[in-house]
């Protein structure tokens, strides 16, 4: 293989590194907690999309394609599943770049999944963004900096295995409790109150991003070597990230269907 294309490779996987949120689980959990929010009428129109597919499967789609070498996936869509915030900046203040990020993607793909003259594989990618991207937001560090790439330049050691923050928010601490989505699922939802319900439905964006921004703060650790009590201290915030992002893509879904199809 020619050095240039060994090359690019390599940053074709560097980029897809940088932009993985939550990891297959995470997202399986936030979509199957969904399911059980959603009306009867939006569940419908969820499963005359997704054909022989639940949303716990879709959820993962995004992060799937990443492999794929179009240039969509490439390099249109990589930037779709985060935000940058700086530190002292609000999204209001940072805007959305001319690539667009996960805030101008979840509106892109609510338009077209609403518009009527759309094709049904349009509609069923654009279900399968809106999914993904909602959790994707929810995750801290998708609402991370410029200057440490949502925490993916911090090499960091958990559990004696070599990691970055980025990861360990991604999959590290979700796969160290060495449970199946549906378990997590299960648990999770058990435990979401109707109180909790009504302070975790909002539909707006910048709300999330801004939860995420102030979370994530207090989750840079002053060590490299982490096990442990970091996942103490932090296993909490996970648990409720993603039952916050789960009541949310159901509550974003039954309100963009709530005047019918």
């Amino acid at each position: 293989m020619k050095t240039s294309n060994i090359l690019s490779l390599l940053f074709s996987m560097t980029l897809s590194f940088q932009v993985f949120g939550w990891g297959q689980t995470g997202h399986r959990v936030t979509a199957a907690i969904a399911e059980h929010y959603l009306t009867p009428q939006v569940q419908k129109v969820v499963n005359d999309l997704l054909v022989n597919e639940d949303m716990a499967e879709a959820s993962t789609y995004l992060d799937e394609m990443k492999s794929n070498q179009s240039d969509f996936w490439q390099k249109t869509a990589a930037s779709w599943h985060y935000v940058s915030v700086h530190k002292g900046k609000t999204y209001e203040q940072e805007g959305s770049p001319l690539k667009g990020d996960a805030v101008t993607a979840l509106a892109k793909y609510s338009k077209l999944l609403k518009d009527p003259n759309s094709r049904q594989s349009d509609k069923q990618l654009a279900l399968k963004f809106i999914i993904h991207v909602i959790g994707d937001l929810h995750q801290p560090f998708h609402t991370g900096t410029n200057e440490d790439h949502g925490g993916n330049k911090i090499k960091l050691n958990l559990f004696w295995k070599d990691t970055t923050l980025h990861r360990i928010w991604d999959e590290d601490l979700i796969d160290h409790q060495q449970l199946s989505y549906s378990e997590w699922t299960d648990w999770l939802s058990k435990k979401i109150t109707d109180k909790q319900v009504q302070q975790w439905q909002s539909i707006d964006p910048k709300i999330w991003i801004a939860e995420g921004v102030k979370l994530r703060l207090g989750l840079y650790p002053e060590k490299e070597k982490l096990s442990w009590n970091y996942q103490y201290q932090n296993l909490p915030i996970i648990k409720q990230r993603l039952q916050q992002a789960g009541i949310r893509i159901a509550f974003y879904l039954n309100e963009l269907f709530k005047n019918g199809e």
